[in-house]
């Protein structure tokens, strides 16, 4: 049974997919083993979850990994009994008395009561049967479904362990819960596994700590990311690529402060509505003075900001404000339309602590954001075009595994704002150009923005994972509520169409994504070291670094290993550091006039005249006529 607001509803348990019911009968099983070795146990809830199930646990022992050995060999011990899933009704005062005499979630009665299935239990709807189900002598509170027999769940292993409050609130006891997975048969498990160790090799934050790309720093502040050298020559070629791009389809950048009132933001709607999401608003000096002297409590201060009675700036949770003043702060005609501002603008969120997690999940963020203002005629190719865009994006970096994802409104939801016939249209129009991308896409309702629906790109990586990347917005609404116009050909204003885009969406998201899916091993031209000059020792320094000059001055990436190792091991610091290129100098170099080449996934080239090495690289890399090849060929 799920736990708190996570209860499944009983048409939710009746769409359960069998690998769902198979993951819920593998966490009684474990919660069966529990139970046997640890008698005391309080369990909670134990729900199949994305890849696998979880048990919430209240127990003196603290469980570690050293204990899942022997929870999983009771765990097979209780699966070879091939035990029945048996499902009994029973009444709302039936199933109390079994709490109360501690026999709900244990193998027999016990002096205490089954304090959480009692809690448990009065979340049940009045109107919803109740059930338990019994597997040999373990009972529990439970709704099913369930596999038919213990035996079904063969193929298993035990992840992790974490803590976890009850019910997801911090007010509730700090429980003990136990990850596990299971699946239809041994070689799928062991599959996943293979998969689970491909992730850690990629693991961005392993990766990205190896290359020096990235810090985190706890002085700093948590989701606060600090770009080291390395890592800020990545997002430097990204954004001048996408700005190359930009540049060809009419863009002009913009730059705008990182701050702005809060009134800009009631305006947008922003807030107070995402007032959760976003950093607590700062309250000018004057205004926090005056409330001083009045005495006021945080919650007083917190509503006045609320009203707009209390004046305040706030760190923007979006860009788009602000490119709304630059586009109002001039007339517009038709023939100006449409206007496409964009800028690599740095936003912050209030992510839970608990939800941060490398560059995946943060505080401040820099989206390659751009809005597009468009009369209603020009919307569709608009779209088109920021969807060709994205598209672009993605074949360069050797991306071609992805899908589309038109989020549409909830319509039996309040969150979102604006007219509905202008939904219907911006609906339309999104669906419209999806279908012309000649890629599958879904619909999906309730994943529209509050302000408009939208097409993500949803990227599966190299090992299968998804991760949503680009994505294009058409908003009719925030034009409305900043009252935005142009003249028309008819000499009277009219309200533009506004869209939002950003093929990266979150440069720190995107350049997570590119760690783990090249696996720190980046296409020569985004690569933060491009070429490594290896002089064999140091009798060659002097030519080696003539060599190096050479690179630097045609602007290439470039650095020499002067150390006193052996070429070998200079070879195989370069390999780990994922250099593309290592040009060889040693005494046959030198009287050949040569250089050796050597990638770091292909091995040895061979040997090359230094101008020809040089001319491919400035012709490739430089003035990119191959430039966004994934691989040098000679």
């Amino acid at each position: 049974m799920a736990e708190g607001n996570q209860r499944k509803t009983q048409e939710e348990r009746s769409q359960m997919t069998d690998i769902e019911r198979l993951r819920h009968s593998a966490a009684h099983v474990l919660a069966t083993a529990i139970a046997k070795i640890w008698p005391d146990a309080q369990f909670a809830a134990g729900p199949p979850v994305d890849n696998g199930f979880y048990y919430d646990v209240e127990l003196n022992h603290r469980i570690s990994t050293d204990d899942f050995e022997k929870i999983e060999k009771e765990m097979t011990s209780v699966i070879k009994e091939n035990q029945k899933f048996e499902r009994i009704d029973v009444s709302r005062d039936e199933a109390l008395v079994l709490a109360k005499s501690g026999r709900l979630a244990a193998l027999g009665d016990r002096d205490v009561e089954s304090t959480f299935k009692i809690d448990l239990l009065n979340d049940i709807p009045e109107d919803e049967e109740i059930s338990i189900y019994k597997n040999g002598d373990f009972w529990d509170l439970c709704a099913g479904p369930h596999v038919p027999r213990t035996g079904n769940c063969k193929a298993f292993k035990l992840m992790s362990v974490a803590s976890a409050f009850y019910k997801g609130d911090a007010n509730n006891p700090q429980l003990q819960r136990i990850y596990g997975t299971a699946f239809k048969n041994k070689t799928q498990l062991n599959e996943y596994l293979e998969q689970l160790e491909e992730a850690k090799r990629r693991d961005h934050r392993k990766v990205g700590k190896e290359l020096g790309l990235f810090h985190f720093d706890d002085s700093v502040g948590q989701g606060l990311v600090l770009w080291k050298p390395k890592g800020s020559i990545i997002r430097n070629e990204l954004q001048k690529f996408i700005t190359n791009e930009l540049d060809k389809k009419g863009y002009s950048q913009v730059f705008t402060p990182h701050i702005g009132k809060l009134d800009l933001y009631r305006t947008s709607g922003h807030f107070p509505y995402y007032e959760e999401s976003q950093f607590t608003p700062i309250v000018e000096r004057d205004s926090m003075q005056k409330l001083a002297n009045e005495d006021a409590t945080c919650s007083e201060l917190s509503q006045k900001l609320k009203e707009g009675e209390t004046d305040g700036f706030l760190l923007r949770p979006m860009n788009c404000p602000h490119h709304i003043k630059i586009f109002a702060s001039e007339h517009h005609s038709y023939r100006d339309l449409p206007v496409r501002l964009y800028e690599f603008g740095t936003v912050y969120r209030w992510e839970k602590s608990g939800e941060l997690g490398g560059l995946t999940r943060v505080r401040s963020f820099t989206q390659d954001d751009a809005h597009l203002f468009c009369t209603d005629d020009q919307v569709q190719d608009e779209i088109i075009g920021c969807l060709d865009l994205v598209k672009i994006v993605l074949t360069t970096l050797g991306i071609d595994d992805y899908r589309v994802r038109v989020g549409l409104r909830d319509v039996d939801s309040n969150k979102y704002v604006g007219d509905s016939k202008n939904w219907d249209r911006a609906e339309d129009a999104l669906r419209e150009a999806a279908s012309s991308l000649d890629v599958p896409f879904t619909e999906e309702s309730g994943e529209a923005a509050f302000y408009g629906p939208k097409i993500d790109f949803v990227v599966k990586d190299v090992i299968g994972r998804e991760w949503q990347l680009g994505t294009v917005q058409v908003d009719y609404n925030l034009p409305e509520r900043f009252d935005l116009s142009y003249i028309g050909s008819d000499n009277k204003p009219h309200r533009p169409v506004m869209i939002h885009r950003a093929p990266f969406g979150s440069l720190e998201r995107f350049v997570a994504v590119l760690i783990e899916h090249f696996e720190g091993a980046f296409p020569t031209w985004l690569a933060p070291e491009q070429v490594r000059v290896l002089p064999i020792s140091e009798k060659f320094t002097n030519h080696a670094h003539e060599r190096l000059n050479e690179l630097l001055e045609i602007g290439a990436r470039a650095s020499m290993d002067n150390s006193a190792e052996k070429i070998g091991a200079k070879i195989r610091l370069a390999q780990l550091d994922k250099v593309p290129y290592m040009l060889i100098i040693g005494a046959n170099e030198i009287e050949t006039n040569t250089i050796s080449v050597r990638h770091r996934s292909r091995g040895d080239i061979g040997s090359l005249c230094p101008k020809e090495f040089f001319s491919f690289f400035l012709e490739v890399v430089i003035y990119g006529s191959l430039r966004f090849s994934l691989y040098f060929s000679f």
